[in-house]
């Protein structure tokens, strides 16, 4: 395969298998992060990543152990990976054949996942707040709402203050703990710079959820970002005990 052919990202929305054909470079790295995330954004739960058909040069096979790092804590989202060849990052697990590949993918529990598409409006954050806690009422963590609220809160106000576009509300239970994320269609990435001044009229948002999430962050995608948070069952224990 000649080394100019560029590496394409092929995805089908009916099914779970992203397919990469071609050879990807480090000049093609970004493309191919840039794509898988926004299809792990679009379609929730596992998704098999297939590296049947590319040739991934050395240099540039840290790129799905970073797509992985990216989404760990996105909620409802799982990377899987065919790689008959073993070329893919040193992080990232690995299935050598399609029929394992595909058993791992059956053998994933479906999230259990909630979202809403929401208007930059006031009005949002409190829908976001209604989203929030028929999760945690639904997934048995009651202690959580209070400190997911508070989040999701801030992550949705800073949509309608700052990206002022449509967003979507996404949250997902995995193991004792909460993800929720906020997508919108603004590349403003949002940066905790730390306390605000005490006379200042906000920059206190991002503060919230920094102290109620264990930790938190923010994607940037070629048409906007993913903000996402975690919350851990124990650590609210630990903070009310």
């Amino acid at each position: 395969m000649p080394t100019d052919v560029r590496c394409l990202v092929e995805t089908d929305e009916s099914s779970a298998i992203v397919r990469l054909t071609g050879v990807l470079d480090p000049t093609g790295t970004t493309a191919v992060r840039d794509a898988l995330l926004a299809g792990l954004w679009r379609r929730p739960g596992p998704v098999i990543v297939d590296l049947t058909g590319v040739r991934i040069e050395p240099a540039a096979r840290g790129v799905l152990d970073e797509v992985r790092r990216t989404v760990l804590d996105w909620p409802a989202t799982a990377l899987l990976v065919l790689d008959p060849a073993a070329t893919a990052g040193d992080d990232v697990p690995v299935h050598r054949s399609r029929e394992e590949a595909l058993a791992a993918l059956a053998a994933t529990p479906l999230p259990a996942v909630l979202d809403a598409d929401l208007p930059p409006v006031v009005a949002a954050a409190r829908e976001a707040r209604a989203l929030v806690n028929e999760g945690c009422t639904r997934w048995g963590l009651p202690e959580l709402a209070e400190p997911a609220c508070i989040a999701v809160t801030e992550m949705v106000n800073n949509v309608v203050a700052h990206a002022g576009t449509p967003m979507t509300v996404r949250v997902a239970p995995r193991a004792d703990g909460l993800h929720l994320a906020v997508r919108d269609r603004s590349g403003r990435v949002p940066a905790y710079a730390g306390l605000a001044p005490l006379d200042s009229a906000g920059g206190r948002g991002l503060l919230l959820i920094d102290t109620v999430a264990r930790r938190w962050g923010a994607t940037a995608l070629p048409d906007g970002k993913v903000v996402w948070c975690l919350l851990l069952a124990e650590d609210e224990a630990a903070f009310r005990g």
